[in-house]
């Protein structure tokens, strides 16, 4: 994935991306304007597009610069836990879920998503993104069978088969709470995930 062109922005690299991140919340890519966005980073339309060449390039980067932030949140916090795999999984799942309806990370991967079928850039880009979280799954899955604390639901399963369906467990509990569908709560996804995942990993 090409990195952004780099030419001295009127606004640090940190501000023009949370004010893309919170905008994009709020509107919605599709409503969302070069002009309105540069507006408010005192930057015109034609600078920003000059950095990022599409909406959907900002997108994108606006969604790696997020989570960036939060992967070192979840580096450090799975740092915090090693050595009890139960925890490490509970912390990652913790990060992973949405705060609540409308978190604006959450809401990036939402746009993404929905623009990936149409776009083989996005489609990398979103793989090249989640990458990271996979592999932290997959160390923590390693050392819980090692250590004994994981068991297999089935014989030969693998622990990147595990990360793939925890992910996903993840992902379809997640949804719901960011775009605010009645009785779906942050707590009750974080309870039956967790379930889910004891059922998944049994205890060593």
């Amino acid at each position: 994935m090409a990195e952004p062109r780099t030419r001295r922005a009127a606004r640090p690299r940190e501000e023009v991306y949370a004010t893309a991140r919170a905008a994009i919340a709020e509107h919605g890519l599709a409503k969302l304007t070069m002009a309105a966005l540069g507006k408010q980073l005192q930057m015109s339309a034609g600078h920003l597009l000059y950095y990022f060449g599409s909406k959907d390039q900002l997108l994108l980067e606006t969604l790696r610069w997020s989570e960036e932030q939060l992967g070192e949140r979840r580096r450090a916090a799975l740092s915090r836990a090693a050595g009890d795999g139960w925890r490490q999984l509970a912390a990652y799942a913790d990060l992973y879920l949405p705060e609540g309806p409308g978190d604006p990370r959450w809401i990036l991967w939402l746009e993404v998503w929905g623009r990936s079928p149409a776009s083989a850039e996005i489609r990398q880009g979103q793989l090249d993104i989640e990458a990271p979280w996979h592999a932290d799954l997959v160390a923590v899955l390693e050392a819980g069978y090692a250590s004994g604390e994981f068991t297999p639901a089935a014989p030969g399963a693998s622990p990147d088969d595990r990360a793939v369906q925890l992910r996903a467990l993840l992902d379809g509990f997640a949804v719901p709470v960011a775009i605010g569908l009645p009785a779906a709560t942050r707590e009750q996804a974080a309870t039956q995930v967790a379930a889910v995942s004891r059922g998944l990993l049994g205890r060593g």
